[in-house]
């Protein structure tokens, strides 16, 4: 039988789990073990209680009501904005733009930013580990402006080679965007080395924070980073709500990117003029209950404590890597000395679906595919991976479970 785990480095995980209802459901008879918080992290009972309070007791729409109920949920919205500046280390509320994900994020940035500054022969910095999401919106608008895609690419151990990085930096570089931390294989990127380099060579930067967000102090001011994005699903949030920062001037010279309510100040049908920020970059109804539900799940984090979190989930990192290992069919991608809190790994004789679908019928989610980054995958030669990936939530019993599933997995492939 397998015991509870211990508290790890002051994170007390028993009463962390009591904090999320889903956590208690059983699949197939037996109990969740959930191991794929860095495609969606399950929400805490203060996030869903304050989505359910917003529309039980004061909903209304938000920025354009006298009534009370509208201001009511005004205030709760905006103060979400204050928490974001905090929570990411920005200099200004109004630097915090509220996007319906990263991926909404990033395309305003592409479009809004690349049709103001990008010209023919402009070229664009990637790495070889993006998520699709910082990929294709760049190639959209490298296609439109004429504009050239340039890679770096990893070492065998996943990390950025930073020496291919230096040379690719040139006086066309304007944009340089990579991920904070890969989704795929858990890399942790040198991000304040890699944003130096690049302002040096006269290039803006965005870093996609989806996977460092919720286990990592992010201070935007610190890395000296122009653009930042992160979703609230993957930080114990709500989905449909997420950030973009963006350093002021930045901003100021960027048109909008959606048209309508909200971004505006006045119209007429000679001529509108915009909203100032954050708002001109807001059209719309907003996910307001999101929004509001953002403030929690952040609080929620900072509550726990970043130091608590960080060596929470490295020491059930290195548990699971060592228990992984002794696996003689079993091969971890991504195995660089800076990692986050997830396993990327294939096994031999069994394709990543099959091992998910039998880890299922144990109760074990998992992520199996290319986890929308197939260029990674191509560049290890794999057609995909098992990605077991870990929270607050998760302690050792937790992966004592994934390596009996696994056990299963050889007991069937060989």
């Amino acid at each position: 039988m397998i015991e509870a785990a211990p508290i790890i480095q002051g994170l007390d995980v028993a009463k962390v789990r009591k904090d999320f209802p889903i956590l208690s459901e059983t699949v197939y008879g037996k109990p969740l073990t959930f191991l794929d918080t860095a495609a969606s992290a399950q929400k805490p009972r203060v996030v869903i209680e304050a989505e359910k309070e917003l529309y039980e007791h004061y909903y209304a729409n938000i920025h354009r009501g006298v009534y009370k109920f509208s201001q009511d949920a005004t205030e709760a919205y905006e103060a979400t904005r204050e928490t974001v500046k905090d929570f990411i280390g920005a200099a200004k509320s109004k630097e915090c733009i509220f996007v319906r994900g990263a991926t909404e994020g990033i395309n305003l940035v592409a479009q809004a930013w690349g049709r103001t500054f990008l010209s023919e022969g402009d070229e664009i910095i990637l790495s070889e580990m993006e998520h699709h999401s910082n990929i294709v919106p760049w190639q959209m608008i490298a296609e439109e402006r004429g504009a050239k895609i340039r890679v770096i690419p990893v070492h065998d151990d996943g990390s950025l080679d930073m020496d291919a990085y230096k040379g690719l930096l040139s006086g066309r570089t304007k944009m340089v965007a990579v991920a904070h931390i890969s989704n795929s294989i858990g890399v942790v990127n040198p991000v304040k080395d890699i944003i130096r380099m690049a302002h040096d060579a006269g290039a803006v930067t965005l870093i996609d924070g989806c996977q460092a967000a919720p286990h990592l102090k992010i201070d935007v001011q610190d890395l000296d980073a122009d653009f930042y994005a992160f979703s609230a699903h993957k930080a114990y949030g709500p989905t449909g709500i997420g950030v973009i920062y963006g350093k002021e001037d930045l901003l100021d010279k960027m048109p909008p990117w959606q048209g309508g309510g909200d971004m505006i100040s006045t119209v007429t049908f000679e001529k509108t003029t915009f909203n100032d920020l954050p708002h001109k970059f807001e059209a719309g109804t907003p996910n307001i209950a999101g929004g509001i539900a953002m403030k929690h799940a952040l609080d929620y984090i900072t509550a726990l404590g970043y130091e608590n979190i960080h060596a929470h989930e490295q020491a059930l990192l290195e548990y699971a890597t060592r228990e992984l290992g002794a696996f003689n069919s079993l091969r971890i991608i991504g195995t660089a000395a800076e990692k986050g809190a997830l396993i990327s790994f294939t096994m031999e004789h069994a394709h990543p679906h099959d091992i998910g679908t039998i880890l299922d019928r144990q109760g074990i989610a998992v992520r199996a595919g290319h986890h929308c980054a197939q260029p990674i995958m191509d560049r290890f030669g794999v057609p995909g991976t098992v990605r077991a990936s870990f929270g607050i939530y998760n302690d050792t019993s937790d992966v004592d479970r994934l390596v009996a599933g696994l056990k299963k997995v050889t007991d069937i492939f060989g």
